[in-house]
Parts: C-alpha cells; structure tokens; sequence
C-alpha cells in the first residue's frame, strides 16, 4: 500500500513526464508519437520511480523503450528542470513496457470466440406457479 506521500509524487511524475516527453524532449522519438505513462511508481524514500510506458502505436516497442532508457539521463535532467521547486530530490528513472492494452485487447479476442450457448428456461417451483399464492413465511415474534 503506497503512503499519500507517494500516491502524490507519483501524480506529480506522471503529469511532469508526460510533459517532457511531448513538448520538451520530441526530438527523442524522431517527430513520432511520444509514448503515454501509464503508471509511476515510488519506493517509500521516493528515491526512484518506476515509470511503465503504454507504447500503443508502431510494432517497434521495444526499439522504442530502448530509446526511451538510453535517453533518461536527459528526460531527469529535463523533469528537474521542472519539478525543482516542488521536489527536493529527483528520483532516478526505472521505465517499463505496459502491455496491458495489448493483453486487454487479446482478452477481448479470446472471448469473442468463445461460443456460450443460451441458458435455458428456468423451471417454476413448485409452490408459486402462476395462480398460486406464494409459501407463507414463518413468523419470528408474536405480535407479526
């Protein structure tokens, strides 16, 4: 369970991030799409961050997340520039491919193909039909 404390540098890098990556640093990904953060993730001393990128256009992901790890010196230096007065420290950058929408859409796949058939009738029971009155109900007190 992550404390406030990181629940809020967490927020405060993903929106940062995304940030650099579009308007500071595009120049990384050769005037492509920049990837989107999905997920930042501290340790209890926010000394790093886990940084999961969703790299949903292009088939060259991994290319692309080997890009986005030989450049993180230069996104942190870019991310301090920015975070310097809200942070005290900068913490180093772990980035991560989150393939989640890929498996979300290769669930979704799987059970398009699946064939369930309809269920069937439910029977009535035995006691309420149609024209019946249903089963009297057992009185717990009394007075009811």
């Amino acid at each position: 369970m992550e404390s406030k404390r990181q629940q809020k540098m967490a927020s405060l890098l993903q929106q940062e991030l995304a940030s650099v990556l579009q308007r500071d640093l595009p120049h990384l990904f050769g005037g492509g799409l920049a990837p989107s953060i999905s997920l930042v993730k501290m340790t209890p001393d926010l000394g790093q961050a886990r940084v999961y990128l969703s790299l949903l256009l292009g088939n060259d992901a991994d290319a692309r997340l080997a890009l986005v790890r030989d450049s993180a010196k230069e996104i942190r230096q870019a991310l301090a520039k920015r975070i310097r007065k809200t942070a005290r420290v900068v913490p180093e950058l772990t980035f991560f491919h989150d393939d989640s929408a890929a498996y979300a859409a290769h669930m979704d796949g799987v059970l398009g193909q699946l064939h369930i058939p309809p269920a069937p009738p439910a029977a009535p029971d035995a006691g309420e039909g149609p024209g019946e009155l249903p089963a009297p109900r057992p009185r717990l007190f009394k007075g009811e």
